[in-house]
């Protein structure tokens, strides 16, 4: 089963780090998606470029806005597809994410576990 992992940030928290935390935050996160790679569980990971537009109907007409929750501190700032065997795999994954210790509060981030149909249309 594949797993879409939304991964959530604040920029003020990121921003905040000092370079070397931020480094060897960024050396936790590659081995981590490397360790992935190696086990064949990694299907694909990467960052996202800015903040996102948003497309949605407004009456008849689809009206393009500055990302999908401009109120909100946090924002997707990346995402990783696994394959994997069951959902306790994917969890056990997200729990070790390097990154979630910098999302307490609730303000501060953390990472959204999405499975993903397949094309049997069995996925509710």
């Amino acid at each position: 089963m594949k797993y879409l992992m939304l991964i959530y940030g604040n920029e003020q928290i990121w921003n905040s780090l000092p370079a070397d935390e931020l480094t060897t935050l960024i050396g936790e996160v590659d081995a981590f998606n490397e360790a992935l790679r190696a086990s064949g569980e990694l299907v694909e990971s990467q960052g996202l470029v800015s903040h996102p537009r948003a497309v949605r109907m407004v009456g008849d007409t689809p009206v393009v806005t500055d990302g999908p929750y401009l109120e909100a501190k946090e924002y997707v700032g990346s995402y990783f597809l696994v394959d994997v065997a069951s959902e306790e795999r994917a969890l056990e994954i997200a729990r070790s994410y390097p990154a979630l210790r910098f999302g307490t509060g609730r303000s501060g981030g953390g990472l959204e576990v999405w499975p993903l149909m397949t094309g049997t249309g069995g996925d509710h």
